[in-house]
């Protein structure tokens, strides 16, 4: 079922550079990956203190070099003639845009320009891990969803804290868990047990590429929509959709559709056009605009089912079969329908 054109390509674009190998990423070595080198290239470490002038200082250059490291096909070579430096300026501005929307300072009155008021915040403003309320963890009351994505606890017995972290402002103990499958082989507990870390670490920024590589179904990666692998159909260009930074919107946050730019969207616009500028991408005739773009669905080229789930249809004994919905078992991840099975049928594959 996963044998096919798309889920190669997917798994491609997703695969990753082992913890080991990432924290051996510095600056300026020659042993640095493909990618790191043409990001540091295209963006020097005094480019990335030009641009995040406010930033916390936890988000260094040498993380986010890291951050590029974990996902090789962020920046990476291309084997179709696609112009590589030109889709890495456009997926930097992209990305960049986001991270001032997402944890820029907004301080209209600084003398500092909004778009360079980026990664100012680590942790949810007013949120930490002792304190009362951000809990982010009603889910883990919750027996039938806790047995999904275990939630960490306290040395009181109390439940470990999900609220918002790192570049992506990353929340949930839903989306610690499947954050943590990718950064730790497999081991959703790493981070529902120390969800710190994605503040703490190279993750702080690792969490955002993350983001951006992954697709949700039916929504297709950012990736994917900025390099072109993505291809839109009838449905995709009948909603608004395309091959453009204005379909980035609707998938990071879906600010739009209302006939009129929202705010945040605007802003997410301004400051995309202010980085590409800086990083030599031509903005040209692309799309900025999501005020009449439409939210994915079924329809979509890129609405896949991409997880496990135990086969309850008759004859489905001791099988997993995918599903749309969110589960444990990511068919993106290796050996994951090895464990649906053996989990959820409790027998042993040889």
């Amino acid at each position: 079922m996963t044998d096919n054109a798309f889920f190669r390509t997917v798994k491609a674009s997703i695969r990753t550079l082992d913890n080991a190998g990432v924290e051996q990423v510095v600056p300026g070595r020659s042993a640095n990956p493909i990618n790191v080198k043409r990001v540091e290239r295209l963006l020097p470490a005094t480019k990335w203190d030009h641009f995040f002038a406010v930033r916390e200082p936890s988000y260094t250059y040498q993380r986010f070099l890291q951050a590029v490291a974990k996902f090789p096909a962020l920046c990476d070579d291309y084997a179709d003639g696609r112009d590589a430096d030109g889709i890495c300026r456009h997926t930097l501005a992209t990305m960049f845009a986001h991270f001032a929307q997402e944890t820029g300072e907004h301080n209209a009155s600084s003398t500092i320009p909004e778009w360079r008021q980026g990664l100012k915040y680590l942790r949810e403003l007013g949120c930490d891990d002792t304190g009362a309320g951000c809990g982010y963890n009603a889910e883990c009351a919750d027996p039938v969803f806790n047995s999904v994505w275990t939630c960490g606890k306290n040395p009181d017995g109390s439940f470990k804290k999900y609220f918002g972290r790192g570049a992506k402002q990353l929340s949930y103990n839903y989306n610690y868990g499947p954050f943590s499958q990718i950064m730790f082989g497999g081991d959703q507990s790493v981070l529902l047990r120390d969800p710190d870390r994605v503040a703490s670490t190279w993750l702080n920024l690792a969490s955002a590429t993350f983001f951006f590589v992954y697709p949700q179904p039916p929504k297709p990666s950012m990736l994917h929509v900025i390099d072109g692998t993505w291809v839109p159909n009838a449905a995709d260009r009948a909603a608004g959709a395309g091959n453009n930074f204005a379909t980035t919107i609707m998938i990071i946050n879906a600010e739009c559709g209302q006939g009129t730019e929202k705010a945040a969207a605007q802003n997410r616009i301004n400051y995309y056009k202010q980085f590409a500028g800086e990083l030599g991408w031509n903005v040209g005739a692309e799309q900025l605009s999501c005020a009449t773009m439409q939210r994915f669905g079924p329809s979509s080229s890129a609405s896949y089912s991409i997880y496990w789930e135990k086969n309850w249809n008759e004859g489905g004994q001791n099988q997993c079969q995918l599903v749309s919905y969110q589960t444990p078992y990511s068919a993106l991840i290796a050996d994951n329908y090895v464990k649906c099975v053996q989990d959820n049928w409790k027998v042993k594959l040889q």
